[in-house]
């Protein structure tokens, strides 16, 4: 399902947004690079937003209070039951430090479609909280300066202010310091198995390896190899895999279909390119409770510019 195109309602002022997209991203290499003293990791990184989308709806309260209704998966209701949103996640805490940092008196009540698969990699969670940044200063009619806008994103988490960048993104520091970078229209296969992971055990591992060379943007465009998607490689993975065997046997079974795959993120999900040629490989050898995905790249955030 493509991501939708948000539709205002009441402009004067407004009282509702409806269908507010919130596109997943897909590392196209991780490295770890080094780590502060207060212990955050220093890595670098491509960003690259997917059509893969979670939906958001916000109506006006005008009593102050904020609120949240988990409307799951539509597409999957009548298929399986859906596992609730904590009650504090990180939409909610996004428009509790909005209103607070712009001293609104308004509330709002949000309407979450959860599609994007949670302990993924894909930033289902950090992309819900821009795209309720973004859809909240509209509903509110209030406006922070850009830098507090980034800064308070980089508080709610480190991918937070990379969803609010309008693009894909050569990305380094702890998150916070974000380069837009062009990349040409391509087509993945994404897989999620059953199992999930929790970032900050990966992130903790004493086995991780964090001293990888530092790499430049220009490197990476006149990568070696002519492929900008097969650039580098993710330092989580070996740590990810020995905690979570379901990621090697998602890697397994993209070999079986001549594709050659890598984690995003902190997994739990990976992903390899299509070639033109080929289109969504036969499901058959996957079990029946991974999520397996066509998506393309998207040539731009759906909410640039808001």
């Amino acid at each position: 399902m493509p991501c939708p195109a948000p539709f205002l309602r009441s402009s004067r002022p407004l009282k509702a947004i409806y269908d507010v997209p919130a596109p997943a991203k897909l590392n196209l290499f991780l490295h770890i690079t080094g780590r502060r003293p207060d212990g955050y990791h220093l890595l670098q990184s491509v960003f690259m937003l997917i059509d893969w989308c979670d939906t958001l709806h916000f109506e006006l309260r005008t009593d102050g209070q904020i609120s949240r209704a988990d409307l799951g998966d539509q597409s999957q209701r009548a298929k399986s039951a859906t596992q609730a949103l904590p009650a504090d996640d990180l939409t909610v805490r996004a428009a509790k430090a909005l209103q607070a940092a712009c001293g609104t008196s308004l509330g709002v009540h949000i309407g979450l479609e959860k599609r994007i698969p949670s302990q993924a990699g894909m930033g289902g969670g950090s992309s819900d909280a821009a795209s309720c940044l973004l859809a909240l200063q509209r509903l509110w009619g209030v406006r922070l300066p850009a830098q507090d806008l980034r800064t308070l994103a980089l508080s709610l988490g480190a991918d937070v202010p990379f969803f609010l960048s309008g693009g894909h993104a050569w990305v380094e520091g702890i998150g916070e310091k974000i380069t837009p970078v062009t990349l040409p229209p391509a087509e993945f296969v994404v897989v999620k198995p059953a199992a999930g992971l929790a970032t900050q055990g990966i992130f903790s591992a004493p086995g991780l390896k964090r001293d990888t060379d530092t790499a430049t943007i220009q490197g990476f465009a006149a990568s070696a190899n002519g492929s900008v998607f097969e650039f580098g490689h993710n330092d989580l993975q070996p740590v990810a895999q020995a905690m979570c065997p379901q990621i090697g046997q998602s890697l397994d079974w993209l070999k079986t279909q001549h594709l050659q795959g890598r984690m995003t993120g902190s997994g739990s999900a990976v992903f390899a390119q299509l070639p033109r040629e080929i289109d969504l490989p036969e499901l058959s050898g996957a079990p029946e409770n991974w999520k397996i995905k066509k998506c393309s790249n998207l040539q731009g955030h759906p909410l640039a510019g808001w």
